[in-house]
C-alpha cells in the first residue's frame, strides 16, 4: 500500500499532497463541460476542493433574446458549485474574489476572457489550460473548425501552463486524434472536447509533483486560428471543390456555409467532392445535374450536395428539396 500522504489518481498512479488543494474552473462552451466533470470528480476522489467556477455572464440568445446561461454555469448549478460571472477579470473585483479563495490551481478551458499577469500569477501552481490543437497549430479562437478547414491530417490537445501570450505557454502533455475524411467541425470538437478531459487528468502527476517541466513551444509551425464570422461562411463558388466541402464539413453546425438561389439565403450543412469536371461552360455555382442529387460546378470539380437548409425551413436532404424545385441549370450566387 502507498503511504497514506500519497492520494490515489487511476489506475497505479499516485501524486503526493501534503494538503487539500483549492482547484478553481474557468469555461464556457459546451467543449468545457467534460473538463469540468473530470475535474470535479478528481477532487472529489482526492479530498480536494472545487472552491469556484468562472464562466462568462449570460447572454441573449435565440429570437426572443432572452438571457442563456452557458453550458458551464448550467452543469455547476446542477452539481451546487458556487459559480462567479465577471464581465472582465482585469478589475480589482474580479481579482480579489479569486484571491480570497486562495487558489492552488486554476484550469481554463475556453473561458472566453483573457487573463491578466495578476490573475495568472495567483495560483500556487499556476494556471492551466486545455486547448483544442496541437500547438503551436491554431493557437487562438477557433482552431478545431481551422484544422478542418484547412485539411489537416490530424489534431489534438495540448494541456499548457498558461503566460501572458495568445496560446504561448509550455506544454505539459499532448494527445493526438486523426481526422476522418467526413470530419466535420461537430464530430471534432466532440472529440478533442472527451480527449482534453481524459488528457487533463493524465497530466495532473506531473503538474502537481513537478516531475519535469513543460516544453516550450517551438518557433516554427505558429498558425492562427481566428474566431469564426457568419460572413467569412459565404460560399465563393469559384474556389476549387476540395475547399469548398471543407469549408462546409468546418462549419457545420455553426456557422454553416451558405449561399443564395434566386435571391434567397441556402444553408449548406453537408455536400462531397467529385473529381468530376464541370461539363461544357458552366458557370461556377450551376447546378450541372439532378440526377443522382444535387451537383454544382466549382471553379475546379464538382460538389455533390447532400444536405441543406432552404430560408424559413427546416434542414432537409437534398433530394427532398429537388421534389419542389426544378434546379437543373440554375445557379447559386
Amino acid at each position: 500500500m502507498p503511504d497514506q500522504r500519497y492520494k490515489r489518481l487511476s489506475g497505479s498512479t499516485y501524486i503526493h499532497m501534503t494538503k487539500s488543494l483549492n482547484v478553481l474552473f474557468a469555461g464556457t462552451p459546451d467543449f468545457s463541460v467534460p473538463c469540468l466533470s473530470a475535474m470535479h470528480n478528481w477532487c472529489q476522489s482526492n479530498g480536494h476542493r472545487l472552491a469556484g467556477v468562472w464562466t462568462q455572464p449570460d447572454r441573449p440568445a435565440g429570437r426572443g433574446r432572452a438571457l442563456r446561461q452557458s453550458s458551464v454555469k448550467e452543469y455547476a448549478i446542477t452539481h451546487d458549485l458556487r459559480v462567479f460571472q465577471p464581465k472582465s477579470m482585469k478589475n480589482d473585483e474580479a481579482l480579489n474574489e479569486l484571491r480570497a479563495l486562495k487558489p492552488d490551481l486554476l484550469v481554463v478551458v475556453a473561458y472566453g476572457l483573457l487573463l491578466p499577469q495578476s490573475v495568472l500569477n495567483l495560483p500556487t501552481f499556476g494556471c492551466i489550460n486545455v486547448h483544442a490543437s496541437l500547438l503551436p497549430r491554431w493557437r487562438g479562437a477557433a482552431p478545431v473548425q481551422r484544422a478542418v478547414a484547412a485539411g489537416d491530417s490530424h489534431s489534438g490537445v495540448a494541456i499548457m501552463q498558461m503566460d501572458i501570450g495568445l496560446d504561448t505557454g509550455a506544454v505539459w502533455k499532448e494527445a493526438r486524434v486523426e481526422l476522418a475524411a467526413n470530419e466535420t467541425g461537430g464530430s471534432l470538437h466532440d472529440k478533442l472536447s472527451s480527449l482534453g478531459a481524459e488528457t487533463l487528468i493524465a497530466a495532473l502527476p506531473d503538474i502537481l509533483e513537478r516531475r519535469t517541466t513543460p516544453a516550450e513551444q517551438p518557433e516554427e509551425g505558429v498558425t492562427y486560428a481566428h474566431k469564426l464570422t457568419k460572413a467569412e461562411a459565404l460560399i465563393d463558388w469559384s474556389l476549387e471543390v476540395c475547399d469548398i466541402e471543407r469549408q462546409v464539413r468546418a462549419f457545420n453546425p455553426w456557422p454553416v456555409s451558405h449561399t443564395t438561389l434566386g435571391g434567397k439565403s441556402v444553408r449548406i450543412f453537408a455536400a462531397h467532392s467529385c473529381a468530376t469536371k464541370s461539363p461544357g461552360e458552366a458557370l461556377p455555382g450551376t447546378v450541372v445535374s439532378v440526377a443522382d442529387g444535387l451537383f454544382v460546378a466549382t471553379g475546379s470539380g464538382v460538389l455533390h450536395i447532400t444536405e441543406l437548409q432552404p430560408a424559413g425551413k427546416r434542414a432537409m436532404s437534398a433530394t427532398d428539396f429537388m421534389h419542389a424545385h426544378a434546379l437543373l441549370n440554375e445557379r447559386f450566387d
